[in-house]
């Protein structure tokens, strides 16, 4: 503000000078312009009414008449003491003075904002404090709406004379993300990360305004400077924590709670953020366990070894058992010999036995043999192809190649 002061009080001063010169020295200059130019006009006219009269035999001695006119117009040019009475007082100008100023800082006051200018005058100097503490740990206390409104005024000011400054452009970007402001954080996050691709931390707020934005392409690219980050530091907790939040909102919830736990093995258990590490990973665990309880069904699908050959009648009989191998089955499914390969969704409606529905079965064993006789007992000779454990609700491959 000091600036300010200095420049409004110069313009003043040249005001004041404006408004005092005139009355010193132009009113003595028109007092006598005047004077002349009436002396001059009363002269002239004089002159030619004696050259009429002159011309009418109306004035005999015209120079004698000439030269008192020129005499006359010689007395009233007026003396220096004359000049000197009629000079300006100081004391007629002061309120004069006192009224220019008053109008001139009272308009300002009144119109041009200066209290704003003040506040973003101490904004600016306030910046370093609140940079510091936009750039803080989560512990620390947030910044208020006011406080973030402040900040992108100093920082934008700052911006405007440095535009190459690439931390201010980071600062920014992270400014558009807590207000939830995808445009202006990805084109501040976008510049910070062209003008220091290697810094960790542009890279790791880059990436978490792409995720924000929702678009799959962006999110690929998020996701690869989240690894490169990984990559130069692999114990970088906010990496892992942007990643396992991705892989939560993607729905894989097991990548998600394998992110979350290498993060609390780094961190410790007494680490305050333990606790709510356990809680995500209950959340995306009870996720996973919805999934297995929600599953009704099972996929499979049958192919046939080229070696096998096909009896001239039969039937396909793809079985659903235990997981421990016990050959009697809880569910199965006949199929007539078609062309292969075959594919198939077994439920609930397959159980042999409605106490014991296949959804009882938390992972399973399919087998899948060709019948020749209709006989559900397996004899020698009868070909059949059988899954490793699955678990309900997925699907499997089967190859018919081995025999009874």
């Amino acid at each position: 503000m000091t600036i300010f002061w200095l420049v409004t009080t110069l313009l003043v001063v040249i005001a004041m000078a404006i408004f005092v010169l005139p009355m010193y020295r132009g009113k003595e200059q028109d007092q006598v312009a005047s004077r002349d130019e009436l002396n001059k006009a009363f002269f002239n006219d004089r002159m030619d009414e004696l050259k009429e009269e002159s011309s009418e035999g109306l004035v005999e001695n015209q120079d004698e008449l000439v030269v008192e006119l020129q005499q006359s117009l010689l007395d009233d040019v007026p003396e220096a003491a004359d000049e000197k009475k009629t000079a300006v007082s100081t004391m007629m100008l002061i309120p004069g003075l006192i009224v220019l100023i008053g109008v001139t800082y009272g308009m300002y006051m009144t119109v041009g904002s200066l209290d704003k200018v003040q506040a973003w005058q101490d904004t600016v100097q306030r910046l370093p404090e609140l940079s510091k503490r936009l750039m803080a740990d989560e512990g620390e206390t947030p910044l208020s709406d006011q406080e973030m409104d402040d900040l992108t005024l100093a920082l934008r000011t700052r911006l405007h004379e440095n535009p190459n400054d690439a931390t201010g452009w980071l600062l920014l970007g992270r400014i558009g993300m807590a207000n939830r402001d995808a445009s202006t954080s990805q084109e501040a996050m976008d510049k910070a990360y062209r003008m220091d691709p290697n810094n960790p931390e542009v890279q790791l707020s880059y990436a978490q305004t792409l995720m924000m934005i929702g678009d799959p392409a962006q999110a690929d690219r998020a996701r690869l400077l989240l690894r490169t980050v990984l990559r130069t530091d692999h114990t970088n907790i906010r990496a892992m924590s942007l990643l396992a939040f991705d892989a939560f909102e993607k729905q894989d919830f097991a990548q998600a709670v394998a992110y979350w736990n290498m993060m609390k093995q780094m961190i410790g258990e007494d680490d305050p953020r333990a606790n709510m590490l356990d809680r995500s990973i209950a959340r995306a665990q009870a996720q996973i366990d919805k999934s297995k309880n929600t599953a009704t069904s099972v996929s499979v699908n049958v192919a046939l070894d080229p070696s096998v050959t096909l009896p001239a009648q039969g039937m396909v009989i793809i079985s659903v058992h235990s997981a421990d191998g016990a050959p009697m089955p809880v569910a199965a499914r006949r199929l007539p010999l078609s062309a292969f390969p075959l594919a198939l969704t077994l439920d609930d409606s397959d159980s042999m036995i409605p106490e014991r529905p296949m959804t009882s079965l938390s992972d399973m064993i399919i087998k899948a043999r060709i019948d020749s006789d209709g006989n559900v007992m397996t004899k020698t000779g009868d070909w059949y192809g059988e899954s490793d454990v699955i678990p309900l609700g997925g699907s499997t491959n089967i190859l018919i190649n081995q025999q009874y």
